[in-house]
């Protein structure tokens, strides 16, 4: 093969020495890590009030805080419920440090866009920022084989930096407690990769050389067997979905100490709503997206989805179609990708159908819930769906993806108790829209009451 491509050989001799790399460096790193242990940072545990208590510290690991997503909104949940909740055992008030990779923004800003993306007000006054420069470290792209162990490994550098900047009081010697939002590897990847079926992350070349994929499933049961081994030295383990449950049950084998926990929804403010749906048919028909920008949510589907719908609907119903893609960006990459995304718009001819806004505030989303008559959601096992309860809570007629947390946690797609609808591909997703387009308003009433009750 010519020009920038590589052979199966060639392809698997740099992924050896990335390999080799990278482990050579981290363990150059635990060392270095071992000797700052023994000579260093043994003050930087204290954190005092103006009369000298001691505050206990309690430190969060969020790389991406001020990404906007549903994990991020766990985040500001949890410290708003930690701020709330007094320290009994204490008279000082507690103190909190997160550490972050997001160095372009300042804590205040941080804490601005907590509160108007999802309506989470932070008291600044116990919570520090501590800055990190290494966050490129836990990113795919220095990964371009053995992106998850790379990944992994990365994580292990950029904690180093956090802890040798402040050590918090909940570090060694503690017991162990985990909330997963997202298994690092799961039994679907393992199947995808077995199957050889592509995917975002499983690359065409992969998938289409036997030879490659029986390497890469080696080295996912591999990656597997450790991240399980790491997993059971939890001794509480909570998990956000019946999804995530299901594979954390089957890699941590531990169900006497797993437990599920949905993440924080305060759905208020979207119930709240007031709709005017009475007057839709002097308005545009908005279809509304709600998910970062990132490749496994999946927004490709949903503008060839409109595609499709374009070649079923009357060309007068068509022109009144927007799509409205609400989605944050992290950094360049996602950039692009929104780049990328409007280019299928316009090669696909739907570009004046879709409407995509970056880094939206709270009202921005309250405003476009209530325009708009339909939710949609692309992501392939979608761990939960934070923002389809939201949807939901906020009275549209929700499609999604008919797998992980909106199949087994929210979306009731039977006919006599819908709140929703659960779809598998682009096809199906445009009949679908069409159904409810052709739905007579009283069925529309009755499946948005169950949806915003169900919240």
């Amino acid at each position: 093969m010519s020009g920038g491509g590589c052979n199966a050989g060639g392809c698997l001799g740099r992924g050896v020495l990335n390999l080799v790399y990278i482990w050579t460096v981290s363990g150059l790193l635990l060392f270095v890590a071992f000797l700052n242990s023994l000579f260093g940072g043994k003050n930087k545990t204290v954190r005092e009030t103006a009369d000298g208590k001691r505050k206990r510290t309690i430190a969060f690991f969020h790389p991406y805080c001020n990404a906007g997503g549903g994990g991020e909104r766990v985040l500001w949940a949890a410290l708003r419920a930690l701020q709330q909740s007094p320290n009994k055992s204490s008279s000082a008030p507690d103190h909190f440090v997160i550490y972050s990779g997001d160095v372009g923004a300042t804590p205040s800003e941080i804490l601005a866009k907590a509160r108007n993306n999802f309506n989470i007000v932070i008291s600044p006054t116990n919570v520090e920022f501590i800055f990190l420069s290494r966050r490129n470290w836990v990113e795919a792209t220095p990964f371009p084989v053995f992106t998850l162990l790379g990944q992994s490994l990365g994580s292990v550098y950029l904690g180093l930096e956090a802890f040798s900047a402040f050590v918090p009081d909940y570090l060694g010697g503690s017991r162990v407690a985990a909330y997963v939002h997202y298994p690092t590897i799961s039994t679907d990847m393992l199947s995808k990769v077995a199957q050889r079926d592509a995917s975002y992350n499983n690359q065409g070349m992969v998938a289409s050389s036997a030879t490659l994929s029986s390497v890469k499933l080696i080295y996912y049961r591999i990656f597997a067997w450790i991240y399980s081994w790491a997993g059971r030295r939890s001794e509480v383990t909570m998990v956000n979905s019946s999804w995530t449950e299901g594979h954390i049950l089957q890699l941590w084998q531990k169900p006497e100490t797993t437990f599920k926990v949905y993440p924080a929804c305060d759905v208020r403010a979207f119930k709240e709503l007031v709709r005017h749906d009475e007057d839709q048919e002097r308005r545009s028909i908005n279809i509304v997206s709600v998910a970062q920008f990132r490749p496994e949510k999946d927004h490709q589907m949903q503008i060839k989805a409109m595609k499709c719908l374009k070649e079923i609907l009357e060309p007068e119903m068509w022109q009144r179609i927007r799509l409205v893609l609400l989605g944050s960006v992290r950094n360049d990459g996602d950039r692009e990708r929104v780049d990328n995304l409007k280019e299928l718009s316009r090669q696909l001819g739907v570009e004046q159908n879709c409407n995509f806004q970056v880094n939206f505030s709270f009202d921005t989303l309250k405003k476009e819930l209530v325009d708009g008559l339909m939710g949609i959601h692309s992501m392939w096992n979608e761990h939960f769906g934070i923002s389809v309860v939201e949807c939901m809570a906020a009275g549209l007629l929700m499609v999604a993806h008919k797998s992980g947390g909106p199949l087994m946690d929210i979306v009731v797609d039977d006919e006599g108790d819908r709140n929703g609808f659960l779809v598998a591909d682009e096809h199906e997703y445009a009949r679908v829209i069409k159904s409810i387009l052709k739905m007579s308003p009283e069925l529309q009433v009755k499946i948005r009451k169950r949806a915003r009750e169900s919240g």
